[in-house]
């Protein structure tokens, strides 16, 4: 079975989805970072895996639930931190963030039997999932990220594999990003909380 990977911050204020500040508050951003990791590892725990692995950068929290391996993550940019996490692997691994809520078991739930690796675009550019059925960190360092072609060229260090498309998802970067998300997934923790904070800004 595969290995489910979640990299994702603590959700503290002034440390995570600082793209929605204004119109948030860092502690408003910091309560939908939470509400959005909560349902990414909710998702996670009810998808089949062989481990489920939080690679977190800070302290777990009560939004983490049981059944989770937790590796902290090291130093470096992003791409080090993402290929160190697919070296802690062994066999076939997914690896998504907690920037997508929407996300469902059948989407993570993938088979390597007839491919090499898996590929989930996001919409801003750059991606929301990876699979390798042989994690091979090479595949992930030195890919520019946080840039609008991150996706592409990840994409192209796939080249001579056989790859699955996922289809493509929103993260969660903005406000009217935060919008649509929550439209895809009404009834997670997350559009609940986007609506509690709807209310206080009325």
């Amino acid at each position: 079975m595969t290995t489910l990977l979640v990299i994702a911050k603590e959700p503290r204020p002034g440390r995570v989805k600082t793209r929605l500040t204004p119109p948030f508050t860092p502690e408003q951003a910091a309560a939908l970072a939470e509400a959005s990791l909560a349902d990414t590892l909710d998702v996670v725990a009810r998808t089949p895996a062989r481990r489920r692995v939080l690679v977190l950068e800070g302290t777990p929290g009560p939004w983490l639930p049981p059944g989770f391996e937790v590796v902290r993550q090291c130093a470096g940019g992003l791409d080090e931190r993402l290929a160190a996490a697919f070296a802690g692997c062994e066999g076939p691994a997914l690896l998504i963030g907690m920037d997508t809520p929407q996300v469902t078991p059948e989407l993570l739930t993938v088979d390597f039997a007839d491919c090499d690796a898996y590929f989930g675009p996001a919409e801003d550019g750059g991606f929301w999932a990876l699979g390798l059925a042989e994690p091979d960190p090479a595949r992930l360092r030195g890919v520019p990220m946080s840039t609008p072609r991150t996706g592409a060229a990840q994409r192209a260090r796939l080249s001579g594999l056989r790859v699955r498309e996922l289809p493509p998802l929103r993260d969660v970067d903005t406000a009217s990003d935060a919008e649509l998300v929550a439209r895809a997934a009404p009834d997670g923790r997350f559009a609940a909380q986007l609506t509690r904070l709807a209310g206080v800004s009325r």
